[in-house]
């Protein structure tokens, strides 16, 4: 034979505690797991620039930053040889003033004719240089028209990946908020159906469904930190949410909990020796000193004296 214990009259020791601290931790500990990971489900990819530029837009930019770049090249030959042009100019200049020779940066005399000659030649590469630096400004300017529509498209495909990455963003964002709140609430909601079945059936482990609520009430307060300062809107009443549908659930255990304990109140009483009504003293009348109610009846199955309340007659014992 075996004895049922009503929980609500049983002391809760000091080590039962400390394990259900512990198992709410290592519950914590999921939950917060859980939390994380749910934010990799459906993840957007990274989306990679490039998809709506045509080649011939990429073809046009390209034609014009290379003529940008001969333009350059041509301006720095151009006073590479203006620079030779001054300097061969000055030492013709020294040499016809001389009447003969003058110095040179390398062993000998260079003739006036020589000098002259050089001269000669330091303008003729400063003209190419003129003529190369026009041709180069005017495929600038031929190229530039259609590389500013290319650079206007580019940017306009730029703006609508970036939109795009930013839609698929915000949506993966609400999908995480909606997921995670979802985990929340199951922990709660799961914590307080099994701590309610626990009781019904008068289980010493209603200490493990209690470690899951401690747990589940941490979350979503950790849930609620997370996205009370989000800036999307779809989540700004996230932590109002959390709040109601976690106050709800609390009160409906609560309510559970306090039929369930009514309906344990009149036994308790009983077996305590105590009016199931109001909890005087019963003493050997039949009727309550405190409230007047009978607290003895007949049995429907035997018809001997029963007492009210009693789960079972005490004479042929029937429920």
């Amino acid at each position: 034979m075996s004895t049922r214990v009503d929980v609500e009259e049983m002391e809760i020791t000091r080590s039962e505690k400390l394990l259900t601290v512990v198992l709410s931790v290592f519950m914590l500990i999921g939950g917060l797991w859980a939390y994380h990971n749910v934010d990799d489900i459906g993840r957007p990819s990274r989306a990679h620039f490039g998809g709506g530029i045509s080649s011939a837009h990429r073809a046009a930019e390209a034609r014009h930053d290379v003529a940008i770049r001969e333009l350059r090249d041509a301006e720095g030959q151009r006073k590479s040889a203006l620079q030779n042009l001054e300097l061969q100019r000055e030492a013709y200049r020294t040499a016809l003033e001389a009447g003969g020779t003058v110095p040179a940066p390398l062993p000998g005399r260079q003739s006036v004719s020589d000098l002259e000659a050089a001269y000669r030649q330091a303008q003729a590469r400063l003209r190419d240089a003129n003529h190369a630096v026009v041709e180069a400004r005017a495929s600038v300017e031929v190229t530039a028209p259609a590389a500013r529509e290319a650079r206007a498209s580019i940017e306009a495909a730029r703006r609508q990946s970036l939109n795009q990455a930013r839609d698929e963003q915000r949506s993966h964002d609400r999908q995480t908020f909606f997921l995670r709140l979802a985990v929340a609430l199951a922990g709660l909601a799961a914590s307080y159906w099994w701590l309610i079945r626990l009781r019904r059936l008068r289980s010493r482990y209603v200490l493990v469904p209690m470690a899951g609520i401690g747990a589940s009430a941490v979350l979503a307060l950790y849930l609620a930190g997370d996205y009370i300062t989000d800036y999307f809107e779809v989540t700004d009443l996230g932590p109002l949410v959390l709040s109601l549908a976690g106050s709800a659930l609390t009160v409906a255990a609560l309510i559970g909990l306090q039929r369930y304990l009514a309906k344990r109140l009149p036994l308790r009483r009983v077996r305590r020796r105590e009016c199931p009504f109001c909890g005087f003293p019963v003493r050997a009348g039949a009727h309550c000193e405190g409230c007047g109610r009978p607290v003895v009846g007949e049995c429907t199955t035997c018809h001997q004296p029963r007492r009210v309340g009693a789960e079972h007659c005490g004479a042929c014992g029937a429920a």
